[in-house]
């Protein structure tokens, strides 16, 4: 499946970069691309597209990355709306697995020591009634 992506060609510290179409399979940094479409200076923001020539490959089945993707919609070539390429970051949801197991685990060992301690008051408060029964009979009697 062929992609259009970018790759960066800048050297330390001033990155620029070849949008070219490629081998999905294959690096981007490798120089074995099937064609250069543009370019992109990241320091100056303006990209200069050959607009027909992407056109061609997408029409062939390319799948622009999601950045290239953003570009070609602030140039205009393609119609569409812009994907979010930085979503916003979600709490590790490792940690929630592990609270939500342990949580339930100890509810359920906690009413089990709570109905143990009730069964054993219970039958003392009935003696306890049963012995004050007689004792308040026999004086009204």
């Amino acid at each position: 499946m062929l992609k259009v992506r970018l790759q960066r060609v800048g050297r330390k510290n001033d990155p620029s970069f070849r949008m070219i179409v490629t081998d999905s399979r294959r690096a981007a940094k490798k120089s074995s691309f099937v064609e250069v479409v543009g370019t992109y200076d990241a320091r100056k923001g303006e990209p200069q597209i050959k607009g027909d020539r992407v056109k061609h490959w997408i029409s062939f089945g390319a799948q622009p990355s999601a950045t290239v993707h953003n570009l070609l919609v602030n140039a205009k070539i393609i119609d569409a709306k812009k994907i979010n390429v930085l979503p916003k970051k979600t709490a590790p949801k490792k940690e929630e697995i592990v609270e939500e197991v342990a949580a339930p685990v100890v509810a359920a060992a906690a009413p089990e020591v709570v109905e143990e301690v009730v069964a054993e008051e219970a039958p003392a408060a009935e003696e306890a009634v049963v012995e004050e029964a007689p004792a308040e009979e026999t004086p009204a009697a």
